[in-house]
This record gives C-alpha cells, structure tokens and sequence, in this order.
C-alpha cells in the first residue's frame, strides 16, 4: 500500500486520487482557522510559492478534533483561507485526522511515521508530514514546528 493509493476530498467536495502528486514532495497538514497555530498558514503558502515549480505541494486537511477550532464549514474554511492567508495550495474537506471516523489517509500517514515516543494519534492541529517523491513518509513534525523550519528537509526531497 502506498500514499497513491487513497482517494481525498477537495474542499469543493470532488473526490481526486493521491495518483494526482506522484512524483511531486508533499508537506501533508491537518489545519484548523481558530488555533494558535493558525499563523502557520502564511508560512506554509510561502513555501508552496516558493516551490511549487519544483514539484512540490502543501495539502492542507482541515479538522475539528482539537477544541473545536474548526467549527465551519468547509466553504467558510476555504473563504477564510483565501481571504486572511490567500492560501492558493490545495485544500480539502474537513476530515478526522483520529478514532473511530479518521481518514484512511491519516490512518496510513500516522502508521508509517509514529510520533513522539511511538504514538499515532495526532496531539493537535497544524502536524505536519513530509512525503517524498516516491510516496515515502519521510517526517513528521510536531504542531510547534514551523513550516519555515522544514524548508532545508523539502529542499533535500526537492533535489
């Protein structure tokens, strides 16, 4: 099994295939509009701006699972990203990123790259995974680290 085989919602609500980033570095991050760490968008379309024509791509899945810090609607989360952070990386509809309802996708991400002391259950909004080329998981990062401390780790990939 691999990252390319599962299927997302976009923000929209079209289903697309993972298929669509093979061969591209993928900075994979659960995102919410009321956090702490909210700020983060910024620096996460700046490395997407940065990058994106060296195939690389931020996916941004938004979830409520932390303090209910995203409580809207996937159109308001996708106006308010547009709007505050002109946010122009892809986006998705709102999913579980753990329990009962996660994502497949996190599921497969969480598996494949535990996180502090061998634990798969995301602690809050804004972990980051970094994906290869190949589709390998390669890090994952905690909430507090900022996208502007990963860039040297894309640049590597990107290499």
């Amino acid at each position: 099994m691999s990252i390319y085989d599962f299927n997302v919602k976009t923000i929209d609500g079209e289903e697309i295939s993972m298929q669509k980033y093979k061969g591209k570095v993928l900075l994979i991050v659960n995102v919410a509009s009321k956090c702490g760490f909210t700020s983060q968008y910024e620096g996460l379309e700046n490395l997407f701006e940065k990058y994106k024509n060296e195939d690389f791509m931020v996916l941004g899945f938004p979830s409520n699972q932390f303090a209910n810090q995203e409580p809207e609607s996937n159109e308001k989360i996708k106006e308010f990203c547009s709007l505050t952070y002109e946010v122009k990386f892809d986006m998705f509809a709102k999913v579980d990123v753990n329990g009962d309802n996660e994502a497949p996708l996190y599921k497969f991400l969480k598996s494949n790259q535990k996180g502090i002391l061998g634990t798969e259950a995301i602690k809050w909004n804004f972990t980051k995974f970094l994906v290869d080329k190949d589709g390998n998981i390669v890090n994952r990062y905690a909430s507090t680290t900022t996208p502007e401390s990963i860039e040297d780790d894309i640049k590597k990939l990107l290499k």
